[in-house]
C-alpha cells in the first residue's frame, strides 16, 4: 500500500481513512501526544538491546488494551497514600495537564518496556531527576520528598498490582500462574532502576508489600478530589463520556476489596462483576482501533 496525504491507494483511487484508523489515531493521539508517531518510530524501529526479549510477560501486559483499565486503576489505588497523592496534587499538574501526564507516563512505560536499553535508563535518569527535585508538606504537616524510597515502594506495587489485575480480567492473553509472577519479577527490574529498594518478585511478595502500607493509607480531601476527578470529570468531549465512563468504571472494580472501601467504592464481589461487561466492551474497542504493532508482537 501506498500512503500519501492521509489517504490509501486502491487500484489508483485514493480513498479516505476508515473509522478504524481514525479512531486509533484521535486515541493515539490522546496518550502519546503530538510527538507520538516519532516516539514509536524510535521506541520499535531503533536497533539494539532491550531491557526485556519479546517473549518476557511486561511486553504482553504493557502492550495490550487492558492497560487502559489498569492505569486508572493505579491513580485510584495510588491515591490512597496521603504523602504519595500530596506530591501528586502539588508537582504533577493531573488536572491543569492531564494529557499531558498521561503522554509522559505512557511514554516512560513503552520506553522501558520495548525501547532500546540506552533509552531506558535515559527515561529512568530522566524521572530520578525530576524526583529529586520534588519536596512538600502534606496538609497535616507530614514532610515528603518523591525520591523516598517508602513511597517509591508504593506508587510501584500498586501499579503493578493493578496492571496484573487489569490485565487478567480485560486483556487478551491472560497470564498464567507462572507468567504472572514473571511479570512482577519483570516491573521489579524497572522499579530498582528507579530507586525501590528490594522491590517485590512475585505475587505473594507483592501482596506482602501492599499489606504493609493498609495502616498508612487514608482517604484525604486531596484523594477524594482526585477521585471525583478521573470518574465524573475527565477532560473529554461530551461524546466520548460514555465509552470513558465503561472504563472508569470497569477500574473501580479492579482494586482489592480493602482498597476500593477506603475509596468510598462499592466493595462487594457483585459490583465489580456488573462493571466487567462495559469494561470489556469498551477495551475490545480500543484493542480493535489501535492493533498492535508487529514489532511489539
Amino acid at each position: 500500500m501506498d500512503v500519501e496525504r492521509g489517504g490509501v491507494s486502491s487500484g489508483g483511487v485514493w480513498e479516505r481513512p476508515g473509522l478504524r484508523e481514525r479512531l486509533g489515531a484521535a486515541l493515539f493521539a490522546r496518550v502519546a501526544g503530538p510527538d507520538g508517531p516519532a516516539v514509536r518510530q524510535r521506541i520499535h524501529g531503533t536497533p539494539g538491546a532491550r531491557w526485556f526479549a519479546p517473549d518476557r510477560p511486561i511486553r504482553t501486559v504493557h502492550g495490550d488494551a487492558s492497560m487502559f483499565v489498569g492505569g486508572l486503576a493505579a491513580l485510584l489505588v495510588q491515591s490512597l497514600h496521603p504523602s504519595a497523592m500530596a506530591a501528586v496534587a502539588a508537582h504533577s499538574g493531573y488536572r491543569s495537564d492531564p494529557w499531558g501526564r498521561l503522554q509522559r507516563t505512557s511514554t516512560f512505560l513503552a520506553v522501558t518496556t520495548f525501547g532500546t536499553a540506552e533509552d531506558a535508563r535515559a527515561a529512568v535518569d530522566r524521572v530520578r531527576a525530576v524526583h529529586a527535585r520534588i519536596r512538600g508538606t502534606t496538609a497535616s504537616g507530614r514532610r515528603y520528598r518523591a525520591d523516598d524510597p517508602h513511597l517509591l515502594a508504593w506508587v510501584h506495587a500498586a501499579e503493578t498490582d493493578s496492571f496484573l489485575r487489569a490485565h487478567q480480567l480485560y486483556g487478551a492473553r491472560p497470564l498464567d500462574a507462572a507468567g504472572c509472577d514473571a511479570y512482577v519479577a519483570d516491573t521489579a527490574e524497572v522499579a530498582a532502576a528507579l530507586g525501590v529498594p528490594d522491590p517485590p518478585r512475585d505475587r505473594a511478595a507483592l501482596a506482602a508489600v501492599l499489606r504493609s502500607y493498609r495502616p498508612e493509607l487514608a482517604r484525604t480531601a486531596e484523594a477524594r478530589a482526585a477521585v471525583r476527578f478521573l470518574l465524573f470529570h475527565p477532560p473529554l468531549p461530551l461524546f466520548a463520556r460514555p465509552a470513558y465512563g465503561a472504563l472508569a468504571a470497569a477500574a473501580t472494580g479492579l482494586p482489592a476489596p480493602e482498597h476500593r472501601a477506603l475509596l468510598g467504592l462499592p466493595s462487594d464481589p457483585l459490583s465489580a462483576a456488573a462493571v466487567r461487561p462495559p469494561g470489556l466492551a469498551v477495551v475490545r474497542a480500543i484493542r480493535w482501533a489501535m492493533p498492535v504493532p508487529r514489532e511489539q508482537v
